[in-house]
């Protein structure tokens, strides 16, 4: 009797598994007048959430609603989105659903986010105690030292800053991998942010080669300030004032011994990436997120996460649960924009970013975050300043500093979510929390019936 070969049977149960296993992405612009629906479905793993909205945020897209939910070992996301303009997306669907998919595999041609890497180029992870002209004394360590600043992120909360810099060398333009001269570069940078660390410890520098750059080194950045610890040692009163001043609320319960679920509630002022910082710290923190739900009202975003550790209990004592409240407001702090946003579009050019930050410093301005990127020959930056107790600088102060810049290089603007600072459900303390409650109730009739 011949024997059949199960090869073709194998094979098919192959593709039937490889295609339970790929996310499928679904857009959806007819259910909804107003925002575009993109639906992913994927086996659930961990990091999965982080790595859908990870692709959305990348592609600059801004999430209004969104319904979470993970059965057994399946994971459903809706997500309602806009352009930054707030209108329906009206890009190429297949082309947004190929790139989309493509990241949430971890393809290789995906050409952003995940784990990007530049080869030609070096990253310098920094963290330390703030203070007035700390960035001035960075860039001119780096331009006395020849290197070239390509992109950079800085971040500033709690009185400890922290940055990723990606540079090159100015003369050749290949990265650094000398190990002498990474170490030299290590050594200076060191004293510069050695400052005043009191009982917090001796500052990070780091030399990496490749460099990190994109969504990976926003997550990055989290990590390093995270493992800096930013979010302890906050002065109670300084704290609540901080917190009431950008209408944040986060509360953290347990759901039952039945359920076993922590429940996470985030309210607070809208601003881009906000999900994204969310996300990124439970993820990182090492909680999965089974449920949630995301929405906006105006200005005002409430989120709600129903969460399990890694080993699958709930949070468990009050230690745990106030460091989870703790490092989630530090999340949305450390990239809340404090003070005035200028932008810096020039020639790049030797000592350019020493040449401003200086002109800052010599000002009385304090940088609280910066973005920093070339386009070409193009110097493509953003800086948040306040004064050195801070507060909105004078405005004969900015005068000063753009005439010294140059009025066509250095420009004064206003982030569009600005404007929602006095909205009415800022002010009113979360109109749109109580609606969301009721979105979430209905999701769990369902879920639980």
């Amino acid at each position: 009797m011949a024997c059949h070969s199960p090869t073709p049977l194998l094979d098919e149960y192959e593709l039937f598994v490889n295609r339970m296993n790929t996310p499928r992405v679904v857009i959806d612009n007819a259910s909804s007048s107003s925002t575009t629906l993109i639906k992913v479905d994927s086996a659930r793993k961990h990091g999965i959430l982080l790595e859908a909205v990870q692709a959305l945020t990348d592609l600059d897209l801004s999430i209004k609603k969104g319904y979470i939910s993970s059965d057994g070992r399946w994971f459903m996301d809706v997500f309602h989105c806009t352009d930054q303009q707030g209108r329906k997306i009206t890009a190429d669907t297949s082309y947004l659903i190929s790139r989309i998919e493509r990241c949430l595999t971890m393809d290789p041609l995906c050409d952003f986010s995940h784990n990007r890497v530049l080869d030609h180029l070096t990253s310098l992870e920094l963290t330390g105690s703030d203070r007035v002209g700390l960035l001035s004394e960075v860039f001119a360590v780096l331009a006395d030292l020849n290197c070239s600043v390509v992109e950079a992120k800085v971040w500033t909360h709690n009185k400890r800053i922290g940055a990723i810099i990606s540079v090159k060398d100015e003369k050749s333009g290949s990265p650094i991998e000398d190990k002498q001269t990474a170490n030299r570069i290590q050594a200076r940078l060191k004293h510069v942010l050695k400052g005043d660390n009191g009982l917090r410890g001796a500052p990070l520098t780091e030399v990496l080669y490749p460099a990190r750059v994109g969504m990976d080194a926003d997550r990055r950045m989290h990590q390093i300030m995270f493992a800096d610890r930013d979010y302890e040692g906050m002065d109670d009163r300084w704290r609540k004032e901080e917190v009431s001043t950008s209408s944040l609320l986060v509360s953290v319960q347990n759901w039952g011994e039945r359920r076993g679920y922590s429940v996470v509630t985030v309210q607070c002022r809208d601003r881009p990436k906000l999900l994204f910082d969310v996300v990124c710290t439970l993820t990182d923190m090492e909680y999965v997120v089974f449920h949630g739900t995301v929405d906006t009202t105006g200005d005002l975003a409430h989120q709600e996460f129903y969460i399990r550790h890694l080993d699958g209990n709930p949070i468990s004592s009050e230690a745990e649960r106030e460091r989870v409240i703790q490092c989630l407001q530090a999340a949305i702090l450390r990239r809340s924009s404090e003070g005035v946003r200028l932008e810096l579009c020039t020639k790049d050019r030797p000592g350019l970013l020493a040449f401003v930050t200086r002109t800052f410093r010599e000002n009385g301005l304090s940088v609280t975050r910066a973005d920093i990127s070339t386009k070409g020959p193009k110097a493509v930056n953003v800086f948040y300043v306040t004064d050195a107790w801070g507060h909105m600088p004078d405005q004969k102060i900015l005068d000063a500093v753009v005439q010294r810049i140059g009025e066509e290089d250095l420009k004064v603007k206003e982030e569009p979510w600005h404007r929602y600072c006095s909205g009415s459900a800022a002010r009113e303390g979360g109109t749109g929390g109580t609606g969301l409650l009721s979105i979430g109730s209905i999701v769990w009739k369902k879920i639980w019936a």
